[in-house]
């Protein structure tokens, strides 16, 4: 790499870092940086997966008050989507390249509408249920999801945040902080996972790794900060958008 390139792979760190604490999209930004690089795609997506692993701790730090009010959830959203990207790895190094290509923008694009049109939904459906307490833990169908994202997570990841975004929405009624620190944790679970299995099976580029962590452990803190911050209605503004985005730029 020549040194633009290399300040070009710590730039895209950092601000995937801040990505993966806010809107959840961290690989949009980071990954056609890698590609632009001249690395093969499944090379680029597993040194992306090491290099944004930091920012996933980072982050998850940052939101270490919105974690300890839910203890539970935030274990079960660790066990789920860790276990989900051990089989979501497993397809990525066993199935050949963009096998899900055609699918996935679809997909994000779902997502997209869900989390958009989420608060009105929930109202809709709480006026359909007996007054009780706020849902604070996670149905076993809301928790399959959760782990199907995580089986996603693990195979590319690109909108795995916009997708956990709509799960935890639709499945809680947690106020969007607390949202947000559990989509970021599930986004490091993943990433810590197929991390383990990828520095033992695939093909590393350990230098643009290593300039990804250096960023994105600085993007990953600073992002929670900015996060616990967001007004609700601009946070989903932004979730969408990002997912729009993230769709469109596969689709192109």
């Amino acid at each position: 790499m020549s040194g633009l390139e290399q300040l070009a792979v710590l730039a895209a760190g950092l601000g995937a870092g801040i990505l993966t604490s806010t809107v959840g999209v961290a690989s949009l930004l980071s990954f056609p940086v890698l590609l632009a690089i001249g690395l093969p795609p499944v090379t680029a997506n597993v040194s992306n997966t090491l290099g944004l692993t930091p920012g996933g701790l980072s982050g998850s730090f940052g939101y270490r008050a919105e974690l300890r009010q839910h203890p539970r959830l935030a274990a079960l959203i660790l066990g789920v989507c860790a276990g989900g990207s051990v089989l979501g790895a497993a397809l990525l190094l066993g199935l050949p390249p963009g096998v899900f290509e055609v699918v996935v923008p679809y997909l994000i694009l779902f997502t997209c509408l869900l989390v958009g049109v989420q608060p009105t939904i929930s109202r809709l459906l709480r006026r359909g249920r007996e007054p009780g307490p706020d849902r604070m833990s996670l149905s076993p169908v809301a928790t399959g999801f959760a782990a199907l994202v995580g089986v996603y997570g693990g195979y590319f990841g690109a909108g795995a945040g916009v997708m956990m975004v709509a799960v935890l929405g639709f499945g809680t009624d947690l106020p969007l902080a607390s949202v947000n620190a559990l989509k970021t944790l599930a986004l490091m679970a993943g990433n810590v996972v197929a991390s383990l299995i990828f520095v033992f099976v695939a093909d590393v580029d350990w230098a643009v790794a290593g300039l990804l962590a250096a960023g994105s452990v600085v993007g990953g803190y600073v992002g929670a900060r900015i996060g616990r911050r967001l007004p609700p209605v601009v946070f989903r503004v932004l979730v969408v958008l990002a997912g729009v985005v993230t769709a469109a730029t596969m689709l192109a």
